[in-house]
Formats: structure tokens, sequence, C-alpha cells
């Protein structure tokens, strides 16, 4: 273990400012840099009668023929067309939309439940002259577009997804000029209309950066960052589940069909939960995204207005809704035990980072209504006894569940400190409320597994009489009680029985568990492209394993956490199927494959996805190691790691109060010895903490630390940076007080990752496990219940 020890306070001058973050590292944005104008890289397909002109720059499609163009990364908005000629007659063309290559064609991938794949697009065509589709007929990702001229006659085929619907509502058609049946298009482009709050320029837009020596890490911050400004829309452009929209606009829009022209809540932008579906706001995709958009983009206005609609919505029992508009709009009041608590763990996120303390003290009644409506449901057993079945789309949610508990343990102390912050009193009875839930937890302890069970029910270690033994030992739940910080002494002295009233005789001999051990049972547990999650078989999903990530790093096992950044996420990235790595998925089957394990369909995965972003926030602040302590980084601290996986990596964000901080941290050697240096500088009204001195605005500082036998960090005084080196600022050399030279580690290499097993998927459980809706009275599906028992 690497301890940084400061050793010298190296400048007191000002920082000079700059507007954003420059540097090599740039390539990695793939955020457009003119999002109004947006060309394909290339043709990527074309099938019948297409005849490519390239001295004339244009591309002829006949009767029956399709063009795909690619554009080499997920993008979004409204595409138009430059028509050189129409001719025999043509009125219309199909158009489809796709985010990966795999269902790129004449038919769309899917945003519908109701279909397996969309339908098409029909767009009108009378001649020369540019023609735009209508305003409602943003897609909200893409990277393969698809035009196709329909034969005479086409219809309902294909399993019901040749036919194709719609007009070019709102189109500018200009000119005439029917000759024979085909078109010749010279031009394909698009005006993306998402991020509207961070201008045209996209990739002036990021406020913090990422930077290291692994590219694979680099990808990743990356396409956490891109994912998250897909998801940022007009909120006037949202409501991709158009059969929910059908309760509150009463709109008769075909089945399979599709538009983005709901409007999900006030103001001019909006963070959802996926670019391409739902284009809703969900809670508990906004606790990853909210610090994950604090490190890239500090887009406050779009998280913001997100969780203005929840408390807006509220329901007359404190409860907060299950997901904003078109849900909780209605009397229908869906609802979600855990959703609800990650809307107030968004509150603390956004409080945190923004520092908008004004808003908070505006909703802190609400605030304090729906958390003691969570505080009722803790019963006689300790722990959350839930009310809904409804979560992340996992099976299983009901009874006295380990997730729902140790989530409730983790708002708690967060509540106290956002009371704090507004000089309230803490209630005794949050305390005591996490005192009973760590005597409840104990009860779900397994000691022959050494994780927790899911509920004290059929999924638990001891079963009821008669009962099989099958365990389901969650990654969500297991992750959440390693970030809660609950006290786990309580689990080494079993009850008789998960729901009896006393204690065994005897504590268990090994004693309660660590949580780096559940971090090291965790990790035993990854396969080949990840980490799975037995309470939802068949999958690996980046929204519960972001949850892992957090355990990991809370548990002070960063390595492991890189570790599984590096296999899961770099599957998304790297994996077939997904884009190019441009944006981040929703989650993919056990075995690699692109499908949801949730939907039937695999071209309804939500290829950017914002709840797939915790890497963006785990890298930037516990490697990096900015972690801020007071509302708007008006304090903070940086206790940076290069994990077993790094030879070097630097970054910055940008502060809610608009302060900054840089940090560098890269290996060294000087003669036989190693070390490693860390560097921070600081800008603006702000102050912290590096290896226990104090920095602020204007100052920069630099420690090295030598390793000692047992990896301990060894003051060796004054030490400054020599060279002016930038794009490897890292071969810089540290001249030490004695005036001895440390330069970069060059033998260091990154370590081979292990070889894992390949998932197995379980065919006849998947299918059992697939969503399915209830159209008539389709609340149904939902899963909101008076009374939920232990199944």
């Amino acid at each position: 273990m690497r301890v940084f020890v400061l050793v010298w306070l190296l400048c007191l001058c000002e920082v000079e400012g700059r507007k954003g973050w420059k540097g090599p590292w740039e390539r990695y944005i793939r955020a457009p840099e003119d999002k109004r104008r947006i060309v394909p890289r290339g043709i990527w397909k074309t099938e019948g009668d297409v005849d490519i002109v390239v001295e004339e720059g244009t591309v002829r499609i006949g009767e029956g023929g399709w063009v795909s163009w690619e554009f080499g990364e997920n993008i979004s908005g409204r595409v138009c067309l430059v028509v050189e000629s129409v001719e025999g007659g043509l009125e219309e063309v199909s158009l489809a939309y796709s985010e990966s290559y795999l269902f790129a064609g004449p038919v769309p991938d899917a945003t519908t439940d109701r279909r397996m794949r969309d339908l098409p697009l029909r767009l009108g065509v009378e001649g020369p002259g540019e023609v735009c589709v209508g305003k409602e007929f943003v897609r909200g990702a893409f990277g393969y577009f698809t035009l196709h001229v329909p034969k005479d006659g086409d219809g309902d085929g294909d399993g019901g997804q040749g036919w194709f619907w719609g007009v070019g509502m709102g189109g500018r058609i200009s000119g005439l000029g029917r000759k024979k049946k085909r078109i010749a298009i010279s031009e394909v482009r698009v005006s993306c209309s998402s991020f509207p709050s961070q201008g045209d320029n996209g990739r002036e837009a990021y406020t913090g950066y990422f930077s290291s020596s692994s590219d694979l890490l680099n990808k990743i911050w990356y396409a956490g960052a891109y994912t998250l400004q897909l998801g940022s829309i007009d909120p006037r452009e949202g409501g991709a589940l158009i059969d929910y929209n059908r309760v509150v606009d009463h709109n008769r829009s075909p089945a399979g069909s599709w538009y983005s022209n709901f409007t999900i809540s006030e103001g001019e932008s909006v963070t959802t939960d996926g670019a391409k579906r739902d284009r809703m706001v969900w809670p508990g995709d906004m606790f990853i995204a909210i610090p994950s958009i604090a490190v890239s983009t500090s887009d406050w206005v779009s998280v913001k207005n997100a969780l203005r609609v929840i408390f807006k919505n509220q329901y007359f029992d404190g409860r907060l809704p299950y997901a904003g508009p078109p849900m909780g709009v209605t009397e229908n009041r869906e609802f979600s035990d855990t959703y609800h608590l990650h809307s107030l763990l968004g509150v603390f996120g956004y409080v945190l980072w923004s520092g908008d303390l004004g808003w908070l003290g505006e909703i802190w009644g609400r605030y304090l209504f729906a958390l003691h409506h969570s505080i009722s449901i803790v019963d006689d057993m300790g722990l959350v006894h839930v009310t809904s079945t409804a979560d992340w789309l996992r099976p299983g949610m009901t009874g006295h569940n380990l997730e729902a508990s140790a989530l409730l343990h983790t708002v708690l102390s967060r509540s106290a400190t956002l009371a704090s912050w507004l000089g309230r009193d803490v209630p005794p009875l949050w305390a005591a409320t996490q005192t009973r839930l760590e005597t409840g937890l104990s009860r779900l302890y397994c000691p022959e597994t050494g994780l927790f069970s899911d509920n004290i029910g059929q999924r638990s270690c001891y079963p009821e009489k008669g009962q099989p033994y099958s365990p389901v030992l969650p990654q969500d739940g297991n992750s959440w009680l390693l970030i809660s910080g609950a006290n786990l002494a309580p689990s080494g002295l079993p009850f008789r029985s998960p729901k009896s009233p006393s204690r065994a005789p005897s504590p268990l001999p090994h004693g309660p568990p660590t949580r780096r051990q559940i971090s090291q049972k965790l990790r035993r547990r990854w396969l080949k492209h990840g980490a799975p999650c037995p309470e939802f078989p068949n999958t690996i999903s980046p929204f519960a394993s972001g949850f892992e990530l957090l355990g990991h790093v809370h548990s002070g096992e960063v390595d492991t956490a890189v570790e599984l950044m590096l296999l899961e996420w770099g599957h998304l990235v790297n994996g077939d199927g997904f884009n190019n790595g441009s944006t981040l998925a929703e989650g993919f089957r056990i075995d690699g494959d692109v499908q949801y394990p949730a939907y039937p369909s695999r071209a309804r995965n939500s290829l950017a996805h914002g709840w797939a972003s915790g890497p963006t926030w785990v890298l930037s602040e516990w490697v990096l190691g900015i972690e801020v302590k007071t509302p708007g980084g008006g304090e903070w601290e940086v206790k940076g790691t290069l994990t077993k996986w790094l030879g070097w990596v630097r970054g910055g964000v940008t502060l809610g109060n608009g302060g900054r901080v840089e940090v560098k941290v890269w290996r060294v050697v000087s003669q036989d010895e190693k070390g490693v240096v860390c560097e921070v500088r600081a800008e603006g009204d702000t102050k912290g903490v590096v290896a226990g001195m104090k920095i602020k605005g204007g100052e920069r500082v630099v420690v090295l630390v030598r390793e000692g036998d047992k990896g301990e960090g060894i003051d060796l005084g004054e030490v400054k940076v020599v060279g002016v080196e930038e794009d490897e600022w890292y071969r810089n050399t540290v001249v030490g007080c004695g005036g001895e030279e440390w330069v970069f580690d060059e033998d260091w290499k990154e370590p081979k990752m292990e070889e894992r097993e390949q998932g197995v998927v379980d065919w006849e459980v998947m299918e059992e496990n697939f969503r399915t809706e209830v159209w008539e009275g389709w609340e149904a599906h939902v899963g909101w219940v008076k009374e939920a028992s232990d199944l």
C-alpha cells in the first residue's frame, strides 16, 4: 500500500485560469464538435438497386434497394436529406435507425416492447431539395441510419415489421421532378438536440477530464461522460414508451411506432435514463449519473430539473414516484421502495457537488416526509419490509429485503449530513433506526458463503421446512451493505433462524465478516465478461456492477474496482455490437451477447444508459482521489491511488463554486529505489487537504513517497519537478531535497488480467424473467401492492 506523504508546498502563485482542460486526452471525447450538423462517416452497407456515384457525391436508390450509413459512434437527433432527384412518381421512403450494426438495415432496432422491432418511419418526398423528419421524430440514439425505397405492395411482412408508418410532419420539401421510381441523395445530416444546456460544441462542455496510462480506462471514462450527454435532453422530446404516454396524452400511435414529443419535466434540459429509451426521469439511474455528471460536464440544469419533477409529484403519503412522467401523474401511483431511496441519494449527490443549499432548504420538508415513510416500514425484524416489487427490473424484490435495508442505512447517514449543512438538528430516531437495521441485516448473513442473502424468505440461507435450499446472494444488496458502512459485528452473533427473536447460544467461531472479505467473495464470482448478479439470472448489469465498484472502494479495495472496470466495462467498450464503445449499454447477457435479459428482443437494449457510467465517477473520486467534503466543493481532500493497473494518471474537476482541482500521479525510480509522485493544483475560492497538509486556490503541492520495505511512505524532504514536457509530463524529472533525481519507472508493466470462465445462459430461466406488459390496465405490471410477503 502506498501512502502519499506531503513534503513541500511548491508555490503560492495563482494558476492562470482557462476555459477548459486542454490536452491529448481530448481525442477520447466522442461528443460532436458541432451538434447542429453531424454527417455519417461513410456507407456501411447496401442492398438491391443502389448506385453510388462517387464523382457526383450522390447515392441513387431504386425500388427495393436500401443504404445504411454509419456514423462511427452513437449520436442522436433529427435527420435531414438533401434530395437531388426523385423519379417514377416516388412519394415516400422508409427510414430505420439502429444503435448497433447488428440491427442495422431497413427494419429499426427497438424502443417499443409491443413488437420485437420498431416500425420503420415513412418520410414523404416530392422532388429536389431538403427534407427533414418532423420534430417529434427525433431519434434519441443511433449509430446507423438506413433509407429504403419500398416496393409497390410492401405490406405487413417480416413478422409484422415490413409495414411502416408516420409522415414527414413539419418537413420542408422544395421542388418537383418525377422521372423514374428512384431517389438520388447527395447528403445525409443530423441535427442533434441532446445536451441542450451545454451549447452546440459538445466537446467544449467538459468541465473535468481524465487521462491515464490505460487506453481502455480512458475510453471507459469518456464513454460514460458521453452517455450522460446523450441522455440529457429537451424535456419536450421525452417519453419513448408511448403506451405509458397514452394514459396522459391519449395518443393513437400504432403498436411498434415511436415518437419523442412527450413533456417529461419543466425547464430547458433534463437528465434521463437513456438516450434511445426510455427518455424518462428514473431515480435509480440518477444515483450513479449525478456524480458522473459532476466530474465530467457539471450539467446542473439537467440534474436539478430531474430531481424537481420527482419531488413535485410526491404522493400524499410521502412516497416518491417510481419514475417521472408519464409515471407518477395518474391515479396508478407507481412506486418502488428502492427507487424512492435513490431519489433521496440523488438529492445528496446534487447538493454536495453543486452547492445548491437554497434548493435543499426549499424541498427539505418533502425530503423528510419521504424519508420517514421508509423509516416507517422497518418492522420488528429490523429490516425494510418492501411494499413494492418494482426495482431495476430484477425479479425477487419482495419481503424483508437486503438491498432496500442497506440503502436506507446509507440514506440515513447522508440525511444527517444534509441536516448539518442546513443547520438542522438530527433526530435520534435516525441513528436508532440504523442500529435496528444493523441487527436486522445480521439475520441475512450466510456463514457458509460469507455473503448476505436477498431476504428472509425463499431467497435466504434458511428455508422454511420442506422448502429447497436455494439462497440468492445478490450483487446489489451485498454491494450496498459495503457502501452503507453498517456495523457488521451483529452478524457474528447469528439468530437461531432469520425470523427467530433469539440468537444462537454461541457466536460464530470466525466472528463477523469484514468488508474486505465480502469484497473478495464478490470478486471470486466474476466471469469472463464481468460480475454476474444472481438476483437477476443470466444478466451482467453495469448498474448493479456500479454498486459493486462503490462497494469495493468503500472497502479499501480500489485495485479490485479498477480490475472490474477493465473486465466488464472493457467488454462494453470493445464487445461485438456495442457501437464502438462510444456509449455504455444498459446491460448484457451473461455470455457477453448484446441482449439485455429483461427483454425478449435483443434490439431493445439501450446502448446509451446513464446508470452504466459508474466508472466515470469512481475513477475521478477514488483513483485521482478528489473527494468533495462540503457543498459546492468549498473543501475537499485528495487521496489518489494508482492501483497496480496504472503507471500514471492525471485529471481534474470543476467544483460547484467555480473552483478547480487538478491531480497528477506517476511512478518514479532513483537508482535502486522506487516511489510515487503526486502533484495537486487548486484554483479559485476553494481549499483542500493533501496528505495531511492544507492547500488553497492558487497553490500547487508536490508529494514524493519512497517505497519502504513494507511499502510505507518515507519523507524525502523538499522536492521539485524539473522539465516542461506536457504530452508526456510524467517523464519530467523530480529532484529531491538531497539532489537525488527521480525519473519515470520505465520498467513498470500493466499486469495481465486473470482468465475467467464464460458465463452460460439458462434459457428457460431467462424466458421466465422476460419483462411482460399488461396493456389492458397497464399499471398491473408496475408491481405496486399494499403489502408484499416474503417469497
